[in-house]
């Protein structure tokens, strides 16, 4: 009896890691010390010296089940963004940059071109986010986990100047909502997704026109990184007054979060396009327009609140990072919440 004959092939981890080398090495920043393979990842933070009062900004998150549509398609090169998405655009949202993001990999056996595929993934979105990928873990559960199964895992480490910590606390009536476009359901949701449409191949392998794509290529669409639209805007001198990512949990709960007491948000379902997906699952689903806002980012994957003098340059700034961004409300006096009118 060995180890491999117990479910864990070592020799495949070590095939995994001189795979997945070539695309973590394409993350490094300066910062990041010694190479791949130590039994931590080291990163200098000599730079945020030059910071009054540095605050060390920490997010972790996974994909939810929409590893499944992975698994189903046999797809597993945007997935990884979707991990590093999750945990960066919360950063990004308090007003930090990502420095560097460790990820973890759950899997029933390891395939090592699979789980390569899967880091490169990973590596994209830290490229995206200006984050190095420092270290990881690739873990094998036999018996514990399908063959073919995994789950996708990390955290990222950011950090902000305290003066530049987006906390929501100066809203106030008259404010300007701006919403920055999400790439479709991003990784939020799923688990209703998945009672919705059959996930099977031959469902996600078809075409809808009103979709211009087959199902499954609008689902597993990789969550927008709006780090680089919000280091634009801070670059530009405007102040971010207020930031949520939409993510579990939807408007209902997500928009909440970055507002003062005696604040009520009110978001136009009319000022900005909403992705067709969405009119899918809906329709096939029959679910009530509030249950999709309330689940969904229904095409909205951030929204910032902004002085009415800001909104000109702060749009322009976003747009410049590559996304797209809609006036979609604003600030009312009232009791801490959100209307969608």
């Amino acid at each position: 009896m060995d180890y491999k004959k117990a479910g864990v092939d070592i020799v495949a981890g070590y095939k995994s890691v001189e795979l997945m080398k070539e695309h973590v090495m394409k993350t490094m920043r300066p910062e990041v010390l010694g190479g791949l393979g130590g039994f931590a990842g080291a990163f200098d933070l000599s730079k945020i010296k030059e910071m009054d009062e540095p605050v060390l900004l920490s997010g972790t998150d996974g994909c939810g089940t929409k590893v499944k549509l992975a698994f189903i398609m046999d797809k597993h090169d945007t997935i990884g963004i979707d991990a590093v998405a999750m945990c960066v655009n919360d950063i990004a949202c308090s007003g930090g940059e990502p420095l560097f993001f460790l990820d973890y990999i759950a899997c029933g056996k390891n395939y090592p071109e699979k789980i390569a595929t899967i880091v490169s993934g990973v590596a994209e979105g830290c490229v995206q986010s200006e984050c190095a990928l420092v270290g990881g873990e690739t873990a094998e559960h036999p018996g514990l986990m399908p063959e073919d199964d995994y789950d996708l895992a990390g955290f990222a480490v950011g950090v902000v100047d305290k003066k530049d910590i987006i906390d929501g606390s100066t809203i106030k009536p008259g404010d300007v909502l701006v919403g920055m476009a999400s790439s479709g359901v991003h990784s939020n949701g799923f688990s209703l997704v998945r009672k919705v449409f059959e996930m099977s191949k031959e469902s996600l392998d078809t075409y809808y026109d009103e979709l211009g794509k087959t199902l499954g290529e609008a689902l597993i669409a990789p969550t927008r990184i709006y780090v680089k639209a919000l280091k634009n805007i801070k670059n530009s001198g405007v102040k971010v007054k207020g930031c949520c990512h939409i993510t579990g949990g939807g408007f209902f709960e997500n928009v909440p979060r970055m507002l003062p007491e005696n604040a009520r948000a009110q978001i136009k379902k009319d000022s900005y396009p909403v992705p067709p997906i969405f009119d899918l699952i809906a329709k096939n689903g029959d679910i009530a327009e509030d249950m999709m806002y309330n689940t969904f980012n229904m095409g909205l994957g951030m929204i910032i609140a902004l002085d009415p003098a800001d909104v000109e340059k702060a749009m322009a700034a976003i747009k410049a990072a590559g996304d797209e961004c809609y006036v979609v409300g604003e600030i009312a006096e009232g009791e801490k919440g959100v209307d969608l009118c």
